[in-house]
This record gives C-alpha cells, sequence and structure tokens, in this order.
C-alpha cells in the first residue's frame, strides 16, 4: 500500500446521507435545570458582591487614568506656554545685552579718543616746551659762543701781531 490508500483505514467510516438530515435531539434533564438554577443564583449573589465593585474600581481607576492623562495635557501645555515666554524673554534680555554692549562700546571708543586726544596734546606741549627750551639754550650758547669766538679772536690777533686790538 502505497501513497493515500493506505491511511484510508485511519478515517472514521463515512455517515449515510440519512443521519445527517436528522434533527439534532436534545434531551433537557434535571441536571441541566440544576446548572441553569446555580448560574442564575450565582450571577444574583455574585453580581452585588464582586461584579458591581469591580465595575466600580475598574470606572475609578478609567477616570483616573484620564484625569491624569488631562492633567498631563495641561501640564504640557503651560509647559509649552512657559517655555515660549521663556524664549522671548531671553530673546528680549540678548536685545538688551547686545544694546547695552554696542552703548558701552561706544562709549569706550569716545573715551579712548578723548585720553588720545588728551595724551597727544600734552605731548605735543611737552614736544613745543622741550623745543622751545632747546632754541633758548641754543639762542643762549651761540650767544656765548658769539662771545667766545670774539675774545678768542682777540687773542689770536693779539699772538699773531704780538700787539693788543681794540
Amino acid at each position: 500500500m502505497t501513497g493515500f490508500g493506505a491511511l484510508t483505514h485511519l478515517l472514521p467510516a463515512p455517515r449515510s446521507l440519512a443521519m445527517s438530515t436528522s434533527p439534532i435531539d436534545l434531551d433537557f434533564n434535571n441536571v441541566v435545570v440544576f446548572q441553569v438554577v446555580i448560574f442564575v443564583f450565582l450571577i444574583a449573589v455574585l453580581k452585588p458582591l464582586l461584579f458591581d465593585p469591580m465595575l466600580k474600581v475598574f470606572a475609578l481607576r478609567e477616570e483616573r487614568t484620564e484625569g491624569a492623562r488631562a492633567t498631563a495635557r495641561e501640564l504640557e501645555e503651560q509647559a509649552g506656554e512657559l517655555l515660549q515666554r521663556y524664549e522671548a524673554e531671553l530673546s528680549r534680555v540678548h536685545q538688551a545685552a547686545a544694546q547695552e554692549r554696542d552703548r558701552l562700546r561706544a562709549e569706550t571708543t569716545k573715551l579712548e579718543a578723548e585720553i588720545l586726544n588728551e595724551a597727544r596734546a600734552a605731548a605735543a606741549k611737552i614736544v613745543d616746551d622741550g623745543r622751545r627750551r632747546i632754541e633758548t639754550e641754543v639762542n643762549a650758547i651761540r650767544f656765548e659762543l658769539g662771545k667766545q669766538s670774539e675774545r678768542l679772536a682777540g687773542d689770536i690777533a693779539t699772538r699773531v701781531l704780538g700787539r693788543e686790538t681794540n
């Protein structure tokens, strides 16, 4: 026996066509009635003792969960608003700081220019004073040299001529 023919003895024998068209017989006896009575009794007893409290717990848990989600959504919206206000305030502070920095730079540049002008004026005054003093000293030295050169010239002339000159 090879193929599918070998397994045919394991399959149940086919039912006759007449058996499959007959109605199903249900036999209601006392056991079924007893089971229905027990079921109704348990429902009546367990509903107020077990099912209603459990449903209340489930409803309360669902309500708390939804409440927590709603609270979380509200907090998230508030956090978003706070973040926007923070960023706006931070931007305003950055602008104010930039303006203050620019103002301080302008003041510093102005002060630096004033200090440089004062230093240049002081240096120019010192240089002018020094030039005048040098010019005065040079004139004094020239005058003194002129006197000495006249005296030397007279001394040289006296030595060369061998007599005093006027």
